[in-house]
This record gives C-alpha cells, structure tokens and sequence, in this order.
C-alpha cells in the first residue's frame, strides 16, 4: 500500500473521528445547557408551578399594508394556591409530629414553621387565584392593548369566557377590568357557564383515557421510579436516620416539600422566605423532570400512546377556528378572549406543533436534551394569542401565533414573511389534522 493512500485514509479516518466527537459534544453541551437554565434560576423547577415571566422578545412588524385587526386568546388562570389539601397537611402533620418526638433538625424546625406559615395562608383558599395572579393577568391585558391598539379602539365588542372555577373567572375579570380602564367604551360580555365547557375545558374527551395506556403508564412510572430520591433532604430535616427509615414516605414527603417550595414564588410568602436551600439541586432537577415527563407523556405527543393526549382539547381548536372565520367577516371583531387550564394550554400547544412542541421526542430520558421544557409553555398566566391581520382589499388574511406574548413558530405551515401565517393555510392543515386525527 503507497504512503499516499494510508495517508488518505488516515485523513478520512481522522475527520470521522471528530465528526464523532463534535457530536457528542454538542449533545452534551444541550443537557448540560438544560440543566444551566434551572441552575441559574431554580423557580423553573416549578414546571407548571413556575409564576408567570411575560415576553422575553420584541415583535416583529407586520409584512406592508397589513394592520391588526382581531385577537383570539386562550389563556391559563394565573398564579394559585396549591389545589390538594395534602400538599399543605401532609408535610404540616408529618413534620408536627416528629417535632414533637425530638426527631427534626434545627433546619426541620425551620422547615416545620415555614411550612405553618404556608399552610395558614392557604386556609380557606385552596386553587384559589393568588394576588400575583391578578396582577399577571392585568399586566397581559396591558401589553395586549398597547401592542395592537386597533384591535381594542372604540366601541369594539370583547367576547370573554371562562371555565367554572372560581381562579379562572377572577382572571377574566382582571384583564377585563384593565381592558375597560384603558378604554372606557368597550363593549365587554363575559360568562362562566357549563354550556361552554365541552370546548372550554373538555374534561369528558375519550382522549383522555386513550392518552393513559398501559405503554405510556408504565413507561413513566419507570422514569419516576428512577428519578425520584430525596436520601439528602431526609438527613437536613431528620436527626434520626431509623426514625425516617420506618416511619416516613421520603418520596411523598419530598414531593409535597417540593411542591411547597415551588409555589413560593406564587404567594406574598415569596417577599419573606424561599425554602429552595433545604433540597440539593439534584433533588429539585429531578422533581422538574419527573413533572416534565408526566405532561410530555400525558398531553403531549408521546409515540407510546401515538400523541393521543394532545387531541383532548380538539373541540377548543374547531371552536377557535370557526369563531375566527365568523370575527373576520365583520369590519371590526375586537378579541375573544378564553380563560382556562394547563390542562388546555398544553395539549393545544401540542397539537398545533407551536415551536415543534409537538414533535414526538425518542424518550423520556432525551426530553431535557432535545429541548421538550414545559416551563416554557405552561407558566401560571400561560397564554396563546392569534394576532389576524388585514391588507389592502383582495390581500390574505394574515395571522401571528404568540405563545406567552412571544412570537412562535409553526413548523406545519409555511411563513409569508417572518412569524406571519395566511390564515386559509392554517385553516385547511389542522381541519384536515383533527379530521385525521387517531382514534381514541
């Protein structure tokens, strides 16, 4: 063999070699960059916990000719109290009881008189919407109309509607109430009503259960199972490692402190206390991957249960398209505003592929890495806005799709120009998606 052709080969063999490790690197520059974002700020942790963080980008101006003319909006209630009661009783009793029996730390005494705290400020407010969360909703109100005031000019109409619950009601009323303060003559209808709860908040959609196999059922225990561990916060609160051993659930205890910790940032408490000191950042990372995994796995589109779980709000996309052919035949629609769930705004995100949300991933394992993070869709306060556009007579009708008031992406459909859709594209592809959808 001449010495040119073992040097060739040579030269081959070497560019494969750090082709290799190029991408090796950058696979794990992605988990590593993933597990920065929460290590540089640990409220992230709180999945759908996490308080409401507004836009983080500037829009983009509409293609010439075009002006805003109606906005259709889906939106989550904004920053609650805890919904269980055991997450507030659970830990309180657990950690009163120990105390009394000499068997908590000085930092579990801590932890037991934060814990009080929380708990009486919860009493009586279960789910209830926080104080923050009015003032999140109010704040998008704002924004909404200093971004596109010709939308919110005049007499225009304001059709709002919410789910029954009492937090996603006091939303509404929040950003209506900001609404009619910067514009006195709005016409604004709002209801709450079970009438609209088959599109508002499908809680009946076959869906649902088609979503929950035995496959995907199994396959996140399994993740769970391997992610859950809270051997170091044990030794922080307890001073008794056989106290622990045979009397306490670390993994529910863990997981209920978690949720506590996490909903700090959610309460007026934030202003006086953080528990995030007492857990490893291991512990609180794990806990964010666990939730990560359940909503991926549930409302996502998983490939286990063929992505069945991002069709339960199906109803909400047709109610959603069908409102918008009827507003755009009028001069001047206004906005329809939807007040609602995370239980929503996840599987809707999903289904129309926002950012490549709905794009299946290869595993619960690979979710972090390839960049499935529900903090960044479903934040207290989480929203979706389709901003329509009108041009000259004859032009498109042109929309915009802001996710938690960024511009977004919608892979499925190809831009005019920038983050702007025809309207009819869109129309045409998720008609044609929900009419193919699977079976339940």
């Amino acid at each position: 063999m001449s010495l040119t052709i073992i040097q060739n080969k040579l030269f081959a063999m070497r560019k494969i070699l750090i082709a290799l490790s190029l991408l090796f690197l950058s696979g794990n520059m992605s988990a590593q960059l993933s597990r920065m974002e929460i290590k540089s700020d640990i409220s992230l942790a709180a999945s759908n916990y996490k308080a409401y963080y507004g836009p983080t980008k500037q829009l983009t101006k509409a293609p010439a000719g075009y002006t805003p003319f109606y906005i259709s909006h889906y939106g989550r209630h904004g920053s609650r109290f805890l919904i269980d009661p055991k997450d507030y009783d659970m830990p309180y009793h657990t950690l009163h009881r120990a105390d009394s029996l000499g068997k908590l730390t000085p930092v579990g005494k801590e932890v037991l008189r934060k814990v009080t705290l929380l708990r009486n400020e919860a009493q009586g407010r279960l789910g209830e919407l926080t104080l923050l969360g009015a003032e999140q909703h109010r704040d998008i109100a704002r924004r909404m109309m200093e971004r596109f005031p010709e939308v919110f000019k005049g007499r225009t109409n304001i059709d709002a509607k919410s789910t029954v619950v009492i937090r996603c009601i006091l939303s509404m009323e929040n950003e209506m109430q900001q609404l009619i303060s910067m514009n006195p003559q709005l016409q604004i209808r709002h209801d709450a009503s079970m009438h609209d709860m088959y599109y508002m908040n499908d809680e009946h959609s076959p869906y649902i259960k088609g979503a929950r196999n035995d496959k995907a059922i199994k396959a996140y225990k399994e993740f769970m199972k391997n992610h859950v561990e809270f051997s170091h916060l044990m030794t922080v609160i307890f001073n008794d490692s056989d106290y622990v051993r045979y009397v306490i659930d670390p993994a529910e205890l863990g997981e209920r402190l978690c949720s506590l910790a996490c909903n700090i940032q959610s309460t007026e408490l934030r202003k006086q206390f953080s528990m995030y000191d007492i857990f490893t950042f291991d512990e609180l990372y794990n806990y964010w991957q666990v939730n990560n995994a359940y909503w991926y796995s549930f409302y996502g589109p998983n490939k286990l249960n063929e992505g069945k779980g991002m069709y339960v709000q199906s109803n909400l996309l047709r109610n959603i398209i069908q409102t918008a052919d009827s507003c755009i035949q009028l001069g001047h629609p206004g906005a329809t505003m939807r007040f609602a769930h995370e239980s929503d705004v996840m599987p809707l995100t999903c289904l129309l592929n926002v950012n490549g949300y709905g794009t299946p991933r290869s595993g619960l394992e690979q979710l972090d890495d390839e960049d499935w993070i529900n903090y960044k869709i479903y934040p207290m306060g989480c929203n979706l806005q389709f901003i329509f556009y009108r041009g000259k007579a004859g032009a498109p009708i042109l929309f915009k799709l802001l996710l938690n008031e960024d511009e977004a992406v919608l892979p499925d459909l190809t831009a005019v120009s920038g983050p702007y859709y025809k309207w009819s594209d869109f129309r045409e592809f998720f008609l044609k998606k929900l009419q193919e959808a699977p079976r339940p």
